[in-house]
């Protein structure tokens, strides 16, 4: 079946027979004609349908006609008579080619909470949100890979199944062929991975970072695109078990190098959503955010701040807000604390440095003071941190007394440690939490309506 897109329709097509298929939004029988409201999911608009009464069974269709049904129309493309649309289909036939029992379909009604749409997964995505989300994140997608390639970076495949623990927080699923039983039984001494289908421990990734760092200590720039996981019981709208992340990695970088092409990353896919998909950043505009394109549009026009960690802990005490978690030196800043620096005192993106080495990971390069390392965070209005990243530390010492510090197995980390003794380079790179990234640019309040089937705590459906 040669079929045309809604979206691919032009004025070229005006007075030719074009074949659309689709699902029925809406149809309206006015006695000589009836107008159907078609929509393919390629568009955020639809396309009206003529059907004349004159047409062959017009009376058999029509009451099939109800909305969810997809049909198959071929018909001329003529210009419409009202303003509501460019053009209109006059059909010369219709098949229809799956019913949709008005009883039972559960999205009859036009509005419905995100909700419940939750809880039909499998349906939402024919909604106006959802098929404007998806289309946003399809292009973020694209615009990822582009910006990337554009640099000269390579695209790499990292492992989903792991024997490290890339941020030593233990929040991971475990990977097992061994029987559940065996798990109930746990013996004090631990469970023996040993006859496992791997011979030992293993987990659903968290990031691919460290497999990255070993890339690019041979391949210079490359970056990773795809699922991580993480085990953590939280139901915060932020908080995904399942969800993507983009990890750039860089040879010969230090931490100056790591925020600006962070900074340029944003800019290139926000610069290209608002060119490739106007119209559902529109829709967000008007139903989601107010607002939402004057926001994204002021991000390109003017650099991100940038506050060291110490700095941002000054701004925080000195502020005199009411906030939920107290803030000192030393302190994991909340998201209520990067959205105050955000929203209220730079009023556009920040980029944080110079954490506390107590509070981040046992991989980033620790500064001339001891106390600090070159870490960076871009925390955002309405999200808070949107990326994270830093500059590796590359000293072979320096990061197997971090491994030994921070609780973790050095014979685990024996080939991460090699990677500084065999050529070591400075090396620096960044994670981005794609449905953030999606969360961001859309306006939408709840990460669990921006990946098309969300995993969360007591939730696996669909």
């Amino acid at each position: 079946m040669k079929r045309t897109k809604i979206y691919q329709i032009t004025p070229r097509d005006l007075g030719t027979p074009i074949t659309v298929c689709g699902w029925v939004k809406a149809a309206r029988d006015q006695k000589l004609h009836a107008f159907i409201d078609l929509n393919d999911g390629s568009t955020l608009s639809g396309l009206q349908v003529v059907l004349s009464a004159t047409l062959p069974q017009y009376e058999e269709i029509i009451p099939k006609l109800t909305t969810g049904t997809s049909i198959c129309v071929k018909g001329v493309l003529v210009e419409s008579p009202k303003g509501k649309q460019k053009w209109e289909l006059l059909a010369s036939s219709l098949e229809i080619l799956g019913t949709c029992p008005a009883e039972n379909y559960p999205l009859q009604k036009k509005h419905h909470s995100f909700e419940f749409l939750r809880t039909i997964a499998h349906l939402r995505a024919r909604t106006n949100t959802q098929g404007a989300v998806q289309r946003v994140r399809s292009s973020l997608a694209f615009a990822t890979h582009s910006f990337f390639q554009e640099k000269g970076f390579l695209y790499v495949q990292t492992p989903i199944i792991t024997a490290s623990d890339c941020e030593g927080g233990g929040s991971q699923f475990t990977v097992s062929s061994l029987p559940f039983e065996k798990f109930k039984q746990i013996p004090q001494g631990g469970m023996d991975f040993s006859k496992d289908f791997f011979g030992q421990r293993t987990y659903l990734t968290v990031s691919g970072q460290l497999e990255g760092e070993a890339l690019a200590s041979a391949l210079s720039d490359i970056y990773t695109f795809g699922p991580t996981f993480r085990a953590e019981n939280s139901n915060t709208s932020r908080h995904l078990a399942e969800f993507w992340m983009i990890e750039p990695e860089m040879a010969f970088a230090d931490l100056q190098d790591n925020m600006e092409i962070a900074e340029e990353y944003l800019k290139f896919i926000i610069e290209w959503v608002l060119k490739k998909v106007p119209k559902d950043l529109e829709f967000f505009d008007a139903f989601i955010e107010k607002g939402l394109l004057t926001r994204l549009e002021s991000i390109l026009s003017a650099p991100f701040a940038r506050l060291s960690y110490t700095e941002a802990v000054h701004i925080l005490q000195a502020s005199k807000e009411s906030f939920v978690f107290p803030v000192t030196w030393g302190c994991d800043l909340q998201s209520e604390h990067e959205r105050y620096l955000a929203e209220v005192h730079c009023k556009r993106p920040v980029i944080l440095t110079d954490y506390p080495a107590e509070i981040k990971s046992f991989y980033m390069k620790l500064n001339a003071d001891e106390k600090t390392v070159a870490a960076m965070d871009i925390v955002v209005p309405k999200i808070g941190e949107l990326i994270g990243g830093s500059q590796r530390e590359d000293d072979w010492g320096k990061l197997k007394n971090k491994i030994l510090q921070s609780g973790l197995n050095v014979h685990d980390y024996e080939w991460y440690l090699q990677l500084r003794e065999f050529g070591s380079v400075p090396h620096a790179g960044f994670g981005a939490g794609f449905e953030r990234v999606v969360q961001f640019i859309t306006g939408m309040e709840n990460i669990r309506d921006v990946i098309p089937f969300p995993r969360y705590p007591g939730h696996a459906e669909f």
